[in-house]
């Protein structure tokens, strides 16, 4: 059984554009801090604590791909959802699911490395990591 990953959140007046409505380039936001709440909550390694391991190692952004399906408006709660769909060496891609009141907002992918700050170049995961992500690693469709 894979484990799923949801992040309540409330859209805030920050969140919105002039017609109260999230202003998209806030989501990419939303995405990131969803993975990183992911990393600190259900893997219990927050980016601070990856921070401070091997040298300064962290996860940035290799790719977003995102559908926007309905606009959220200002004092909606939205819920997103992570899965993880691929975990490779270094690096793992999540489907992303944003939804309010079972309306669909969004659904995407986001990849991560994990890297080395400092120097940008990847690392693979820690085992004790790795063995942690893949509960919530998609089962194959048959």
């Amino acid at each position: 059984m894979t484990k799923t990953f949801t992040l309540k959140r409330q859209v805030e007046f920050n969140h919105c554009d002039m017609a109260g409505i999230v202003f998209y380039p806030r989501y990419f936001e939303m995405i990131s801090s969803s993975i990183e709440r992911f990393f600190a909550d259900a893997m219990e390694f927050s980016w601070g604590e990856m921070r401070q391991t091997d040298g300064g190692m962290g996860t940035p952004m290799g790719s977003i791909d995102v559908r926007f399906r309905a606009p959220s408006r200002l004092g909606e709660w939205l819920e997103f959802t992570v899965f993880i769909k691929r975990l490779g060496t270094s690096s793992a891609t999540f489907d992303l699911a944003c939804a309010s009141n079972d309306e669909t907002r969004f659904t995407g992918s986001a990849t991560v490395v994990y890297a080395n700050t400092s120097t940008g170049k990847s690392a693979p995961w820690p085992n004790s990591l790795r063995s942690k992500m893949s509960t919530y690693l998609m089962s194959p469709t048959p």
